[in-house]
């Protein structure tokens, strides 16, 4: 199964990336597991400068921004 990590603070961004992932998750009727990390030793250990940033399956496939839409759909399949 996939698994999809939103790394953040719990900004209003990080917030909004969580929910945009879940909302293609749902929209696609995918069984994918989402989770949020927000602890900075966590967050430095995938090395990442700037938030939100997603990973999936353990690779950081985006940061410092709010994904778009069709990105998130390119990360589903």
């Amino acid at each position: 199964m996939k698994t999809i990590k939103v790394l953040g603070s719990g900004c209003k961004k990080c917030i909004r990336t969580e929910e945009l992932i879940r909302k293609e998750i749902q929209t696609a009727n995918l069984e994918i597991t989402v989770s949020k990390v927000t602890q900075p030793e966590e967050i430095m250990r995938y090395q990442v400068l700037s938030t939100p940033a997603v990973v999936v399956d353990e690779k950081v496939v985006h940061s410092g921004s709010i994904p778009e839409p069709g990105k998130i759909r390119q990360w589903l399949q």
